[in-house]
């Protein structure tokens, strides 16, 4: 067994029980460490999930035996928090978006390079058996050439059951910030590198009640775009649009499978990548029906197997899947869609992006490295 990496998390809220509660199914990780800028949220966090220290935010950044952050706070906090781990020489891991804007982006991703550390970063929906699958379907050339797609998240919002929603109605947030790291992750693993991109974004519904509670009746003034379409052309010729929305009721579409990918020789349903498994369904040329495609990877993975990755790749040396130049790349699309919106123009994606290496099929759950 690889010697274990200590992760420190900063940010105890809604997301991080998912996180501490899969991290226990993965030896190479060990969680050493918690914070919150609310102590009484990390005490209860700490004693939830059996983590050992409760620490203030900038002492557990500066703690010795802290070798990862885990830094789950909200997104206009992912970059700052990012650079203090780093120059405090902490290996990171956040999550999505990588920061709130390009140019915070490329500022962790710099800095992670001039000191020699890795930065990872959420969402690693992607390593389930569900898009693995499916890339597996699509790299063995079972419908051919893709040619189209379509992806789709389409909803009213969080003000109805989140019970502090007002940062996804910030800058950072929105739609397209929110579920389209998902959403591009998993495209960019289907397809590989982006060409050109265009968008069009709107503010739909300017002032939003949340209806929740504890702030139920609360006015948020929405600062970013609520609905957002994008159309993306792929370096293998593959075109198609993408749309995401907090500004819609009902929509019409299969919500366990709301990527569609064309080919030559058939069509492939993608399953949703806000999940890690879910299902994948092929229709080739000449069928009448659809035929579901067993999952030919290891099942049940949820939020922290990014993470896992992430500390065997420090263990063995090889690349890590959720890497900080990925995510940087999905940072660059998002933002593309809103300066294509009010330029009128069409973005040209400048992050090199290569595809990470498929998961491991053959490994037990918990396991990633031989």
């Amino acid at each position: 067994m690889a010697e274990r990496v200590k992760v420190g998390v900063v940010g105890c809220g809604k997301i991080s029980p998912a996180y501490l509660g899969m991290a226990k199914n993965f030896d190479v990780v060990e969680i050493v460490a918690c914070a919150d800028l609310d102590r009484t949220v990390a005490e209860q966090r700490a004693a939830e999930f059996g983590v050992p220290r409760v620490l203030g935010v900038d002492e557990l950044i500066a703690d010795p035996e802290v070798e990862v952050v885990l830094n789950l706070t909200v997104p206009k906090a992912h970059a700052p928090l990012a650079k203090a781990a780093l120059e405090a020489g902490k290996h990171t891991y956040a999550e999505k978006p990588y920061g709130v804007n390009l140019a915070e982006g490329r500022a962790v991703l710099d800095l992670a390079a001039a000191k020699g550390l890795r930065t990872a970063c959420a969402p690693d929906t992607f390593l389930g058996a569900g898009i693995q699958t499916a890339r597996q379907v699509i790299d063995s050339g079972q419908i051919g050439r893709p040619l189209a797609f379509t992806a789709f998240n389409m909803g009213r919002g969080h003000e109805s059951w989140h019970p502090s929603p007002e940062f996804y109605y910030e800058v950072g947030g929105g739609p397209m910030f929110d579920m389209g790291p998902y959403y591009l992750t998993a495209l960019l693993n289907l397809l590989g590198p982006v060409r050109r991109l265009t968008g069009l974004a709107s503010i739909a519904i300017p002032v939003r009640t949340i209806t929740s509670e504890p702030k139920r009746g609360k006015q948020v003034t929405v600062e970013t775009p609520d609905h957002v379409i994008g159309g993306l052309e792929f370096a293998n010729g593959c075109t198609g649009s993408i749309i995401t929305t907090f500004a819609t009721m009902h929509p019409v579409y299969d919500g366990r499978q709301p990527i569609t990918i064309y080919g030559e020789e058939g069509t492939l349903r993608v399953p949703d990548p806000n999940g890690f498994d879910g299902p994948v369904s092929l229709r080739r040329a000449g069928q009448d029906e659809w035929q579901e495609v067993p999952h030919n990877f290891v099942t049940g993975y949820g939020r922290s197997v990014g993470l896992a990755d992430l500390a065997y790749a420090l263990r063995s040396g090889r690349p890590h899947r959720c890497n900080g130049e990925q995510a940087c790349g999905v940072l660059e699309l998002m933002q593309g869609f809103l300066e294509a919106s009010t330029s009128g123009q069409a973005v040209l994606p400048q992050i090199a992006y290569q595809r990470p290496a498929p998961m491991p099929a053959e490994l037990p759950f918990g396991t990633l490295d031989e």
